[in-house]
């Protein structure tokens, strides 16, 4: 049930190849077997789609969007089917589809785990040029740092151990951040600084509750840059769909809202109503931050039940945990008080957790029981019961062909008193966390079968008939 996306492909120039084939009305170039190392070893940067099922058609239409809009800038190319091309796909590891993959002439450089919508575009554009962007004077600083997002700006020589240290990081780390070098030492010297690393926080963020400019002090790795620029993102930084990953590594709180520097610069600073509180708590484990609603409104309502229009007058406040715990404000965000109280109901675990579930059905009689997340409890931690459970998709393919299979094996066992087959949808239910195990192995009835006889606390009953464990 699972699929995966993964990686890209960058180049400056379109065209058709010894054995690539471009469709008229198509500005995705098609790989085969046959062609891929030779067009491949022409691009500078270049996505490319791995695909082989029903499901990968949902993505086609945004990539022929993305690669119209990125003509000339960005190649994006599609493997054909994965399961008639098997060199290419078995020789990067392709084992789920759709995936996405970033090439660099010809080599595999990463994964590309961005936004596959129309986010696509703007996240492609981080990958064409170089990873970390060379500043020659004053004006390409001022030019680089006076940006919508963070930036982080290394002052050393070029023969410097930490320069190249400061490279290898910005290779691994371009999706996510913005790097830029020079070997002017000068530069620095407005900022106290003769060598070393500085973040530029956005000019936008600016406020009297932190510095604008941080200097990197202590030893100098990979490793260390990472965790620089983590810890000096700000106390209140702006969540975007290029940082979500990163920022949601911690415990985070969002306020949405129509925050548009662009169109509504003065609604946007409703940001410094969050910004003040969180200075109050930012030592606290809890990061702030503050979003664009209509960049998540797909988000919202998909994990909050938050329609496009609901409240859209007011902040919508949210807190969402490492472990996937989530939790709403329903207090109306009028002003920092009525946040404050938000969080002190968090820090007391006086909050309920907003967890999105399915109605119970009122019946549930069948040889395969629902499972809604309001049940999950009750019908799968039963300590009395030994339980086999279905996580499906209702698009999803493999969930159709198994669901005959599947009711049958309920069919099997509905008179074993110690053994529960369920389901649930995973698509309009919160999953708890930590139930991310599958079941490997033939998904035949038999199969099944045997693998419950193997790994069940009884003996199981089958239409009435005890077998032996």
């Amino acid at each position: 049930m699972a699929n995966s996306v993964s990686g890209l492909l960058s180049g400056a120039l379109f065209v058709c190849l010894w054995g690539g084939s471009v469709s008229a009305r198509s500005d995705v170039v098609e790989l085969t077997d046959v062609d891929f190392d030779y067009v491949a070893a022409e691009h500078e940067t270049m996505l490319v789609k791995f695909y082989a099922c029903g499901h990968c058609k949902k993505l086609a239409p945004e990539f022929e969007t993305a690669a119209k809009r990125l003509k000339g800038v960005v190649t994006l190319a599609k493997q054909v089917d994965c399961t008639s091309s098997t060199e290419v796909c078995g020789r990067f590891g392709v084992t789920g589809y759709p995936t996405l993959k970033i090439f660099r002439n010809g080599r595999e450089s990463s994964s590309y785990d961005g936004p596959r919508s129309a986010g696509i575009v703007d996240q492609m554009k981080k990958q064409a040029g170089p990873d970390s962007v060379p500043l020659h004077n004053e004006k390409d600083l001022e030019t680089f740092v006076n940006h919508y997002d963070a930036s982080v700006v290394v002052f050393e020589s070029s023969d410097s151990p930490q320069l190249v240290e400061f490279l290898k990081g910005a290779n691994l780390m371009r999706e996510s951040f913005r790097f830029a070098h020079t070997t002017d030492l000068q530069l620095g010297l407005k900022y106290n600084l003769t060598s070393g690393i500085l973040l530029f926080r956005p000019p936008r963020l600016a406020s009297k509750f932190e510095e604008s400019v941080v200097s990197h002090t202590g030893p100098f790795s990979v490793t260390a840059l990472r965790r620089f620029i983590r810890d000096n993102f700000g106390i209140c930084p702006h969540l975007t769909k290029e940082n979500i990953d990163q920022l949601r590594k911690r415990d985070l709180l969002t306020a949405y809202y129509d925050l548009d520097y662009v169109h509504n610069p003065k609604g946007s600073n409703y940001w410094r109503n969050v910004m003040k509180v969180a200075s109050q708590y930012s030592s606290r484990g809890l990061l702030f931050s503050v979003a664009n609603r209509k960049d998540f409104e797909d988000e919202l309502e998909e994990d909050y039940g938050l329609g496009s229009t609901e409240g859209s007058e007011v902040p919508f406040v949210t807190i969402r945990t490492r472990l996937g715990h989530k939790y709403s404000m329903r207090e109306e965000f009028r002003d920092g008080k009525s946040l404050e109280r938000f969080l002190e109901d968090y820090y007391a675990n006086s909050l309920k957790r907003y967890i999105k579930s399915e109605p119970v059905p009122a019946k549930n009689n069948g040889p395969v029981k629902v499972v809604v997340a309001d049940t999950f409890e009750e019908i799968v931690n039963d300590p009395e019961k030994d339980v086999l459970i279905e996580f499906y998709a209702p698009w999803c393919g493999h969930c159709k062909k198994l669901e005959p299979k599947y009711t049958e094996l309920g069919q099997e066992l509905s008179s074993d008193p110690n053994i529960v087959i369920a389901k649930m949808d995973a698509t309009a239910n919160d999953v708890p966390e930590g139930y991310d195990v599958h079941f490997n192995g033939a998904r035949e009835v038999k199969d099944f079968l045997n693998f419950l006889k193997r790994e069940a606390t009884s003996s199981l009953v089958l239409k009435g008939v005890k077998e032996d464990l």
